[in-house]
């Protein structure tokens, strides 16, 4: 069997107000990787969540709801001669790790040839819901393709080059909180939320546009109106998403305002896994940070 392996994802921007139909900006991220391998023992184990996987699948294909190509009955022969998935992307940290999962069962089990985006995009939808009760398929997508992909809103997407920044003394950048989570209870906060007429047409009149502002700043490399932008992105989210940021974090992320040597915001769903930073002078920021551990994805 083929040994490729799949990258773990970033959403940049995008988180909650996607929902809303803002722009989303998401990045394959290739220091965590996954890859479909065999168990070498004579007696394998049977991956459990795969086999919950195949029941899945095998059950939309008894209803004649599987509409697309993918050999159920060799991914569960393979099960049980020891299928697994040999990944390193953190689980409930954001960043893509059923996605990555999804394009390697793609990649083995589905049509090799399909190469439109959009029914891509689907079918990774259906097969990734099995984790999340409901899914984008825009995680599996930036695995599979290992390309960035831009969500222009409506559903409307495509893969986009991120510009050369140059160089300097800040960027953008990872912070490790060191905790997992579940994405999909956090949703359904803001869903619930979004009931409320005064929070839905805050999330769409003012944080969709910033959100906005944010990405085409990135896209544009004006990193200055980006630090910007990004400074109202944080302020806003520490003002209506608090219950999504851990609470360790909220000292943090008001020294950042506070001192605006750096700004904090969610990076994916929240309530751990990885938080986004940007700063003007990354070593400014890691005294402020002390011990957290922190990895650059972009100097400027």
């Amino acid at each position: 069997m083929s040994e490729k392996a799949f990258y773990s994802k970033i959403l940049l921007f995008g988180e909650y107000s996607i929902i809303k139909h803002s722009m989303a900006l998401s990045i394959p991220y290739s220091l965590f990787e996954g890859k479909l391998k065999f168990q070498r023992e004579t007696q394998p184990q049977v991956d459990n969540e795969l086999k919950a996987l195949a029941r899945y699948l095998k059950d939309l294909k008894n209803k004649n709801q599987l509409n697309f190509v993918f050999d159920v009955h060799a991914f569960d022969f393979d099960l049980g001669q020891g299928l697994y998935f040999d990944s390193s992307i953190p689980q409930g940290y954001g960043v893509g790790s059923s996605g990555a999962l999804v394009a390697s069962l793609f990649h083995r089990y589905g049509d090799a040839k399909l190469k439109d985006i959009a029914e891509l995009k689907n079918i990774f939808s259906i097969i990734e819901s099995h984790f999340h009760g409901s899914s984008s398929g825009i995680d599996p997508l930036i695995s599979y393709l290992n390309k960035n992909i831009l969500v222009r809103g409506n559903d409307e997407l495509g893969t986009v080059s991120i510009p050369n920044f140059n160089e300097g003394k800040g960027g953008i950048f990872l912070l490790n909180t060191s905790r997992s989570r579940r994405t999909e209870p956090l949703v359904n906060l803001f869903l619930e939320k979004c009931k409320s007429k005064l929070y839905e047409d805050n999330i769409e009149n003012v944080l969709v546009p910033i959100n906005n502002n944010c990405i085409s700043n990135f896209l544009e490399g004006l990193t200055d109106e980006l630090y910007d932008s990004f400074e109202v992105l944080s302020k806003f989210q520490l003002d209506n998403f608090s219950p999504m940021i851990p609470n360790l974090y909220l000292d943090l992320w008001n020294k950042g305002l506070e001192s605006r040597k750096f700004f904090l915001k969610l990076c994916g769903a929240g309530g751990g896994g990885f938080l986004l930073g940007i700063t003007k002078n990354f070593d400014e920021a890691q005294e402020l940070l002390g011990q957290h551990e922190t990895r650059l994805l972009y100097k400027f």
